[in-house]
């Protein structure tokens, strides 16, 4: 199909660095899929191995069934979208546009009907005839998404296009990305270090690190079932804790020991046995008051609050002695947890999420266990 795109066992190695390790992923036509991970974690080699920039030591880049990998860039039915946008500063909109069309020598009447649908396509219509200086930043990036979306590619790729401009622009100009993707129809590849924007934009991900690709999956998938220690940790505030697991005889729950307390968990490795890591989403965390008995409560004080407008964010120091973060909505009651407050804090079973202490990558909670785990595979930067 148009736009699809198979990465096939796909390895760089720059000297004694082995900055792409043997990565396998699919990107299906049509999809909105990025890279995410901090710098140095592969995701921009990638890109740019499916550009064409850089060559891989080995392995395939299948474009819509074909292997490109040794294929110059320009032969490609890929175009590229650069944090700088990289705009001819001597030419205007309209010209910067249709750059790619007259490099190709498309029939001047063409080439003005499909610049026009392009800039109006990214609410540009009435600057053609201004320069890249007498614009915003985010009114330069749109002008580089026409230019590239002009050409018409199968895929989009997209380097960290939004990392230049100011929060707000961003938060705005997600929502537009997303929604141009979805009207053109095209498969976009984007590659961020910004978790919201992945989370926000993406039908699927792929989290990254040291040389590998963690986990791939739906931002929901990734967000609350992560596969690895590093993915829980990467993404959002993770609540992280050692643990050590006591497996049921049942198999679909697990008995985890957090110091001296006893806690039961329904997700993650459910037949882990010995140290874990333990993980719980601090929106899935409750205060309640001190001294409550309910199970799978660990009794703590507050250490100190963190207003953020919608939320509230209290810090509680555990009777175990680890710091765990609960997420409180805004209704006001901010001064129920001042510092030195005690409160129980009760984590809900499915909330409560078992991984192995290697990190390795585990099988949905309630799985069988020939069931596959979530799909990974190995990259760097």
């Amino acid at each position: 199909m148009p736009g699809d795109v198979q990465l096939r066992a796909l390895t760089k190695r720059y000297d004694e660095t082995l900055a792409v390790d043997a990565i396998d992923a699919s990107i299906n036509d049509g999809e909105f899929f990025s890279l995410l991970g901090p710098s140095g974690c592969g995701k921009t080699t990638t890109l740019r191995m499916i550009a064409g920039f850089v060559r891989p030591t080995s392995g395939e880049i299948l474009l819509d069934g074909v292997d490109v990998a040794q294929v110059p860039p320009h032969n490609r039915n890929v175009h590229t979208v650069f944090q700088n946008y990289a705009l001819f500063p001597h030419l205007n909109v309209f010209d910067n546009v249709a750059f790619g069309l007259r490099r190709k020598k498309v029939a001047k009447a063409e080439v003005r009907r499909r610049v026009e649908e392009s800039l109006e396509l990214v609410e540009l219509g009435g600057m053609a005839a201004r320069r890249p200086q007498q614009l915003s930043g985010g009114q330069q990036q749109r002008v580089a998404l026409a230019r590239a979306l002009v050409l018409r590619p199968a895929v989009l790729l997209l380097d960290e296009p939004l990392g230049a401009l100011d929060a707000k622009i961003r938060k705005q100009l997600r929502l537009e990305l997303k929604a141009l993707q979805e009207e053109v129809g095209i498969t976009f590849v984007f590659v961020t270090h910004d978790q919201e924007e992945a989370l926000s934009m993406s039908d699927r991900v792929a989290v990254m690190s040291n040389g590998r690709i963690e986990q791939i999956g739906t931002p929901a998938e990734v967000y609350e079932s992560p596969a690895t220690v590093f993915v829980a940790d990467f993404l959002g505030v993770s609540n992280l804790m050692d643990a050590e697991a006591i497996p049921e005889p049942a198999r679909e729950h697990c008995t985890v020991a957090i110091g001296d307390f006893r806690l039961r968990a329904r997700a993650g490795d459910v037949t882990a046995s010995g140290p874990v890591k333990v993980v719980a989403r601090p929106e899935r965390v409750e205060l309640l008051g001190h001294g409550t008995e309910r199970a799978n409560c660990l009794p703590g004080m507050v250490e100190r609050t963190v207003y953020v407008g919608s939320s509230v964010q209290v810090m509680v120091r555990l009777a175990t002695g680890a710091q765990l973060q609960a997420s409180i909505a805004n209704t006001g009651h901010a001064d129920d947890y001042e510092q030195g407050t005690p409160v129980c804090v009760y984590i809900p079973e499915d909330a409560l999420r078992i991984l192995g202490d290697s990190g390795a990558a585990l099988a949905p909670a309630g799985a069988p266990d020939a069931a596959p785990a979530p799909e990974t595979a190995t990259a760097s930067a």
